[in-house]
C-alpha cells in the first residue's frame, strides 16, 4: 500500500475525467435547482392556497424520500410509463428534484425573514405585491439565503456520487471501476478522497468567507436597499403637500 509516480501518471486521467463528470453534473444540477426552489420558495411564502399547497406536497415528498430512492425512480421505473431517460439526464433531474425542495425551503425563510414593516412601507409607496416582492423583498433575501445556498451547493457536489448507482461514470464510478481492475483499492479510493478535498475545502472556505461579507455588508445594505431609495424620493413630495 504505497503510492508511487506510475500510479499517478495512469490513474490521476481517468479519476480527472469522471471528476470533469461530476463538477458538470453538479453545476447542472445546482443551476436548475435554484431556480425551481426559488419558485417553490415563492409558493410557499406566499397565502394563496392555489400555490402554496402544490409547493408544500412538493417539498413534503421530495425531503421525505431517499434521494436516492428518487434516482432509481426516474431511472428504472418511470420507463414502465413510456418515459425513457438516458441515465446522465436521469440523474440531474432527480438532483435538481430534491435540492430544489431543500432551497425552496430556504427561500421561504428568507423572503419570511423580512419584517412586515417593509411591506407595509413599499404599500405605502403605492408599490404592488408584485413589484414590491421584486424590488423590496427578494433583493434583501437574497443577502440572507446565499450563505446556506452555498453550503447546498457544496453537499450537492458530494452528493453527485450517487449517481454512479446508474452507471454515470462520475468520479466515485470512475475510482470503483479503476479499483475491480487494478485491486490497488488503497491508492485509488485515497486519490479520490482527495480530489473531492480538493474542491470541497476551498468552497467551504469561501462560503465561511461569504457568511462574513454578509453580516459586514448587511448594515449597507439596508441603507442603499430600494426601499430606502424610494422612500427618499417620495419626501420632496410630501413635503410639498
Amino acid at each position: 500500500m504505497q503510492f508511487s509516480l506510475q500510479d499517478l501518471r495512469e490513474f490521476a486521467p481517468y479519476l480527472l475525467a469522471g471528476t470533469w463528470i461530476t463538477i458538470e453534473i453538479t453545476l447542472i444540477s445546482m443551476f436548475c435547482a435554484l431556480l425551481l426552489g426559488l419558485v417553490v420558495g415563492l409558493g410557499r411564502a406566499t397565502r394563496l392556497l392555489r400555490y402554496r399547497i402544490p409547493a408544500t406536497l412538493f417539498v413534503d415528498f421530495f425531503r421525505g424520500t431517499p434521494l436516492l430512492l428518487q434516482i432509481f425512480y426516474i431511472y428504472y421505473a418511470l420507463p414502465l410509463f413510456g418515459v425513457q431517460l438516458p441515465s446522465f439526464e436521469s440523474g440531474i433531474i432527480a438532483l435538481s428534484l430534491n435540492y430544489a425542495a431543500y432551497l425552496g425551503e430556504v427561500f421561504r425563510a428568507g423572503i419570511q425573514a423580512i419584517p412586515q414593516g417593509q411591506r407595509e412601507a413599499a404599500a405605502s409607496l403605492g408599490l404592488s405585491t408584485r413589484l414590491t416582492m421584486r424590488f423590496v423583498i427578494l433583493p434583501q433575501a437574497l443577502r440572507i439565503v446565499i450563505p446556506p445556498i452555498g453550503n447546498y451547493f457544496i453537499a450537492l457536489f458530494k452528493d453527485s456520487a450517487l449517481v454512479s448507482v446508474i452507471s454515470i461514470t462520475e468520479l466515485l464510478r470512475a475510482g470503483q471501476l479503476l479499483a475491480a481492475t487494478t485491486y490497488k483499492h488503497f491508492e485509488i479510493f485515497t486519490m479520490v478522497a482527495v480530489i473531492y478535498l480538493a474542491i470541497s475545502y476551498p468552497a467551504t472556505w469561501g462560503v465561511a468567507w461569504l457568511e462574513r461579507a454578509m453580516r459586514i455588508g448587511a448594515l449597507g445594505a439596508r441603507r442603499r436597499s430600494p426601499l430606502a431609495s424610494l422612500a427618499r424620493e417620495a419626501k420632496p413630495d410630501v413635503a410639498g403637500q
